[in-house]
Formats: structure tokens, sequence, C-alpha cells
């Protein structure tokens, strides 16, 4: 992969990309961010997956900081459907590291399947 200050850069605009096709498209970063981010960065595949969770922290607090001033916000929901949240992704994070990564690649690339498929399937519906 790349290293130094180009790697920094392309990172930072792929970043950008992949917020505005996200935004647009309704597509998850991470199914963008992660394949970047193992093929032009070189990351292993476990790396790459916890780093696109990473990025998406300051994403979820701006949003959730955004929306609380609209009024848009319903704590009472968000914690019924957070706290399972958090719960389950740190139960997914475990059988993630627990697996190899051969094992993982292949997951994720079912997972980038099945997203491709939805989309198909949503353009088909909306399309005269």
């Amino acid at each position: 992969g790349m290293t130094g200050t180009g790697l920094y850069v392309s990172l930072a605009g792929f970043g950008v990309s992949a917020g505005v096709a996200s935004g647009l498209l309704g597509v998850g970063g991470g199914t963008l961010m992660v394949p970047f981010l193992t093929l032009a960065a070189g990351l292993p595949q476990h790396a790459a997956e916890a780093t696109s969770l990473l990025a998406m922290i300051p994403v979820v607090l701006l949003g959730v900081w955004r929306q609380q001033r609209y009024g848009n916000v319903r704590w009472r929901s968000s914690l019924l459907i957070g706290i399972p949240s958090i719960v389950a992704a740190v139960g997914g994070a475990a059988v993630a590291v627990s697996l190899p990564e051969s094992v993982l690649k292949r997951l994720f690339a079912v997972l980038l399947l099945l997203t491709a498929a939805q989309i198909a399937w949503r353009a088909r519906k909306t399309t005269p």
C-alpha cells in the first residue's frame, strides 16, 4: 500500500468521496471505505473494518448534535435501539476478531453483493 503524506491525502480525499456517495446513494460508508483501505492503503481486513467503524464516530456525533438542534432526536427510542446495538456490535467485533482474515474477507464480499443487490432492487422498483 501507500505510505507517508500521499496516503493521508488519499485517505482524506476518499473519506470525503465516501461521505458524499453515502449521502447521495444511501450506501453505508463502510461498503466503500473497507475495500479502499484493504486495496489502496494495504490494511488487513480486520484493521480496515475497525478503521471504517471508528471513522463513523465523529459522523454520528455530528449528526446527533445537528438533528437534536432541530428537535428530531427521540432519546427514549434512541436508547431502546442504541443499547442493544452497542451490545451486538461488541459481540460482532468479538466474532470478527476470532475469524481468520480469509473468512472475514469472504463474509465482507457477501455483504457487498447483498448491498449491491438491494440497491439494484430499489432502483428497479423506483424506475418508472
